[in-house]
């Protein structure tokens, strides 16, 4: 059991860095050639917390502006009413969308120097209900090659993870042999997903759900419509086929946006650089219990694992290929899947991360 170490927040360090993805890519609805991440560190007690969102550079500037004032002097160990604090100063910005994604890098960073204080892991002091996290793999872009799908699909059933996920809705006419390429490699017994990021219309959605179950074995549709369309995620999750389930929530920030998901999907998603951080993140783990359904982790994997294993109702996080090379390339201490399950490092205090400063400076934005 942790016991309390007295520490205030001393002061915030922010930064950020944009690396280019390692080929154009795109899903149905977007395309990008790069990624931004904003680093935050939080320094108290001897001790350097380190968190991050994935956002525009502006995220960093919202921090120094808004945030950096209300947690200087803060109880390193009461996070939670540092939250409170910094969605209030939040008000006339805007909490949703850039607001709460600086709130986020901010809170995870304040999490993991709370843990690092009392010398324990992030995954502890949040409480540990599972000692691994499930993880899918998840890339097969729109813009990928059929080879370069069966590659990245196949290896990653290889590397022992026993579910993928594929981009679909960009041009549905190809997405047929995409899909017949992504089975071909992944084998029969391997779960297939597929996400169309709300490219499709209702009645688009509901037949494409009829295909990709009866014809390649779906079980996971991800976004059919969009996230907004909230109707139209609960006609697909009624009137969809038996064994396909219908996700979304990935875009939520403020916990209204979570809230109004339920009834509408059969597994909720969330984002820990987007919700809250891990204060938000066991919010919306609260409300998936409530309601009775899974919560999946979107993206940001050293970061997510942590927090998904003190999930009562956890589903599986998202082994997302950008993220993935990304925080290789800033981080050391990264965590790997063995047998298709991170495992939080709990012999490393906090989440076991620490900043590449050489390598970052590379990409500094």
């Amino acid at each position: 059991m942790t016991t309390a170490v007295a520490a205030a927040v001393e002061s915030l360090d922010v930064a950020a860095y944009t690396i280019p993805t390692d080929e154009p890519e795109s899903d149905g609805t977007l395309e990008w050639d790069s990624s931004t991440i904003v680093v935050v560190e939080a320094h108290g007690g001897g001790e350097t917390g380190l968190g991050y969102t994935y956002c525009d550079a502006a995220a960093g500037k919202l921090v120094e502006s808004k945030l950096a004032d209300v947690v200087r002097g803060s109880d390193a160990a009461d996070v939670r009413a540092t939250w409170g604090r910094m969605s209030a100063a939040l008000r006339n910005v805007g909490r949703p969308g850039l607001g709460f994604m600086a709130l986020s890098a901010v809170d995870t960073a304040l999490w993991d120097l709370h843990a690092r204080c009392l010398g324990v892991s992030l995954a502890e002091v949040l409480g540990v209900v599972h000692e691994t996290v499930p993880v899918y793999g998840s890339g097969g872009f729109t813009s990928y090659t059929l080879d370069r799908v069966r590659e990245q699909l196949g290896g990653w059933v290889e590397e022992g993870i026993p579910r993928v996920k594929l981009k679909v809705g960009r041009d549905p006419d190809a997405d047929p042999a995409r899909l017949d390429a992504a089975r071909e490699a992944v084998g029969a017994d391997t779960e297939l997903f597929v996400d169309a990021n709300g490219a499709y219309s209702r009645k688009q959605a509901l037949a494409w759900a009829e295909r990709y179950a009866s014809q390649w074995g779906v079980t996971w549709f991800e976004e059919p419509v969009s996230s907004e369309d909230v109707e139209g995620l609960r006609l697909l999750r009624d009137e969809g086929p038996p064994g396909l389930d219908i996700a979304a929530g990935e875009y939520g920030d403020v916990p209204v946006s979570f809230r109004r998901l339920l009834g509408a999907v059969d597994c909720l998603q969330a984002d820990v650089t987007r919700c809250g951080g891990y204060t938000g993140l066991l919010l919306v783990a609260g409300l998936c219990e409530s309601a009775g359904i899974d919560l999946s982790g979107h993206c940001a994997p050293q970061l997510s694992a942590h927090g998904l294993a003190a999930v009562t109702r956890l589903r599986h996080l998202e082994w997302f290929h950008d993220h993935v090379r990304l925080e290789s390339m800033l981080f050391d201490g990264v965590l790997g899947p063995v047998g298709g399950e991170l495992r939080p490092d709990r012999s490393r205090p906090g989440n076991g991360l620490e900043l590449k400063r050489k390598e970052a400076e590379r990409w500094a934005a």
